[in-house]
């Protein structure tokens, strides 16, 4: 465990601070990279956190499909023909569940980008101090990679990869699957809801198109395919540098 107040080296046998908060002998920073003035941070908080929201965005997902299931099933109803005041009730209904997804998805996606980009920044300043060498884009990109249009497309990718070798065990390196699947499909994912966005509009009543509605249906659980995908990469990769922190620095010869 690392120490509870300077977050910088593993806590005492039997203790949550170290030996130096304790005030014992001063125990040396451990020399995992050679760059200055950086220390190895907990990323656990920041880790789970962002693994919570990113459970109510994918709540938020599932709330979306049900309501795009259904104002599907009511538009299968109206283009039969039916009508009466129940099938313009549920249509009333759906329309305004899909006004109500749409605005918990929003809030829920901001909550969750606010904290992720923070988790993200937290584990890869620790894996430049476990092996800067292994990084091959400036720290800055970590939050810049996101947003630049076209570079955001591999950047985030790259970077997460520099990440996960850095904090894969000393001497052994774990597969990219994970990564590259969680990347994949949050692309997919991308494109499939700016596709449907695109088809919609910003007036709801466009939507009421049975392609349209299939299009952001899909889009949606694609979505929540992405969110597991990165639960499991945020989970995974905070308690690889966690272990390693706890492992120490690399054994000789390495």
């Amino acid at each position: 465990m690392i120490c509870a107040r300077c977050h910088h080296f593993a806590a005492a046998p039997g203790a949550t601070l170290c030996h130096r908060c304790l005030g014992d002998s001063p125990e040396p920073a451990p020399a995992f990279g050679s760059t200055p003035g950086l220390w190895l941070r907990s990323p656990v908080g920041l880790g789970w956190a962002a693994a919570v929201l990113l459970g109510v965005v994918m709540a938020a997902d599932l709330f979306a499909v049900w309501a795009d299931f259904l104002r599907y099933d009511v538009m299968g109803d109206l283009m039969d023909g039916e009508t009466g005041a129940g099938v313009f009730l549920r249509a009333d209904r759906a329309d305004a569940l899909v006004r109500l997804a749409a605005r918990a998805h929003a809030v829920s996606m901001v909550a969750c980008v606010i904290v992720y980009l923070c988790w993200f920044q937290r584990v890869r300043a620790n894996a430049q101090v476990f092996d800067p060498l292994r990084q091959s884009m400036s720290p800055g990109w970590a939050i810049g990679g996101w947003f630049v249009p076209i570079a955001s497309l591999w950047f985030p990718r790259r970077i997460t990869l520099d990440i996960w070798d850095a904090s894969s065990p000393w001497g052994t390196a774990r597969s990219h699957k994970l990564v590259n699947a969680w990347w994949t499909l949050w692309l997919v994912a991308l494109f499939a809801g700016r596709l449907a966005s695109a088809g919609s509009g910003d007036d709801l009543g466009v939507a009421w198109d049975q392609a349209v509605s299939v299009e952001m249906l899909i889009a949606h659980a694609l979505d929540l395919v992405a969110a597991v995908l990165a639960v499991l990469l945020v989970v995974r990769l905070t308690r690889m540098q966690h272990a390693k922190a706890m492992a120490g620095p690399a054994p000789a010869g390495l």
